[in-house]
């Protein structure tokens, strides 16, 4: 005969205990059973609190997925003409810019918000919650358009705030009530940059060059490198001076590491490409963990009918429509608008795997050819010299929009840490 199985009962095995010890075992199950759901109470002391779900503006879907609608009744802007903070080309209410009603009668609501716009953010409880905080951002003057519009708005809630351009900030404010600084590096291109004029008379011919802009794409600009661990909020850009407007073929951009030019050359967007790469690697090494760090996406440029040097106009007052947007910045398009895509392919491939949180500004942006300053620049024949702006925006205008929503993600993650 085979053997048999023979089935045995787990309760059989504490059957088999000792008295006392089962007499424990018994008295200890209600116990268990007790602190179990103690744990599971919403109210529970022991019970790690669920942060909130992202409010409305801290998603990154929400940048991406939403529309813009008027405002059933116009509100005032948070601040006006006379905010000292502004920047003349861009304060567009002493400018007399046509249309400013219209401009800021727009709010941005994500799909995701239930039909409800992003809010605006509210001065006092934002610096409240940054208290003793730094804010910085560093890039290009898009970053220094946006930073205006920053300070101007919380400035509404401190009115002893005072310039603060300290450790070689090109512009920033400094709020005394809540001892929060936000401040401004100029770095257009991130990495540092140097001019080189060609050493002798006899080399100017060659080829046209006049000097070349040496870019050492392992070296992060003066302006900014040595505030890595001053601030606790860090909003990073680059990408508007990366085209031959900025650095035509008499003076080109030449790509160093190690001190050594990088051979064999590289064009500008290649170029750009290892300085994304090398910056990024440096502020993940360089900056501390605990600083909120986000990379701004491009601004949309809304040049109408040539560069901005060739007659380039944007004087619209509608937005533009979302079956429009394609056509005027999508790079297979080849239109005068496209670089603000190209260089956001670079960007969000750069930051793949990294800490730093992209904010995605330029969708919700595309939308706003209403909004720059156009002809509207503040100084007598300025427009005959530089062309129409169509490239920053008006104070007030669109970078309100950009600071609520900055501040929404500035503030669901400082609750987070």
């Amino acid at each position: 005969m085979g053997q048999q199985c023979r089935t045995v009962s787990p309760l059989s095995h504490y059957l088999r205990l000792p008295f006392p010890a089962l007499l424990l075992l018994l008295l200890a199950l209600p116990l268990l059973y007790a602190v179990s759901l103690l744990l599971l109470l919403p109210s529970s002391p022991f019970r790690r609190p669920l942060r909130a779900s992202l409010p409305c503006g801290a998603s990154p879907i929400d940048l991406s997925a939403g529309r813009w609608a008027r405002l059933p009744t116009l509100t005032a802007p948070l601040y006006d003409a006379s905010c000292p903070f502004h920047r003349n080309a861009w304060n567009c209410l002493r400018n007399t810019r046509e249309g400013m009603d219209s401009i800021n009668s727009w709010a941005w609501v994500p799909d995701r918000c239930g039909g409800a716009p992003v809010p605006r953010i509210d001065p006092a409880a934002f610096l409240g919650s940054v208290r003793g905080k730094k804010i910085g951002f560093v890039g290009d003057s898009l970053n220094e358009n946006f930073l205006v519009a920053f300070l101007c708005t919380l400035r509404s809630a401190d009115g002893g705030a005072v310039k603060w351009k300290r450790k070689r900030a090109w512009r920033g404010g400094y709020f005394p009530k809540f001892d929060v600084v936000v401040a401004y590096h100029r770095a257009v291109l991130v990495a540092n940059y140097t001019w080189h004029p060609v050493d002798s008379s006899s080399q100017l011919g060659k080829d046209g060059i006049k000097g070349i802009y040496k870019v050492d794409i392992d070296i992060p600009a003066d302006d900014w490198a040595m505030v890595t661990k001053f601030y606790d909020v860090l909003i990073l850009n680059t990408g508007h001076w990366w085209g031959p407007d900025k650095f035509p073929k008499e003076t080109p951009l030449v790509f160093y590491k190690g001190g050594k030019p990088i051979d064999p050359p590289l064009g500008i967007f290649a170029g750009l490409e290892v300085v994304l790469k090398s910056m990024i690697s440096y502020i993940e090494k360089e900056v501390p963990k605990k600083t909120i760090k986000f990379w701004r996406t491009q601004s949309p440029r809304h040049f109408f009918g040539g560069e901005w040097d060739h007659n380039g106009s944007c004087l619209s007052s509608d937005l533009l429509r979302e079956e429009e947007l394609d056509t005027w910045f999508d790079p297979k398009n080849k239109g005068v608008n496209k670089e603000a895509r190209e260089v956001n392919s670079l960007v969000q491939q750069a930051l793949l795997g990294t800490s730093i949180r992209l904010l995605n500004l330029t969708h919700l942006s595309e939308f706003r050819s209403d909004a720059h300053p156009a002809i509207w620049l503040g100084k007598k024949d300025a427009v005959s010299i530089w062309g129409q702006d169509c490239m920053h925006w008006c104070l007030p205008g669109l970078p309100d929009t950009w600071v609520d929503i900055l501040a929404a993600q500035i503030m669901y993650n400082f609750e987070g840490i």
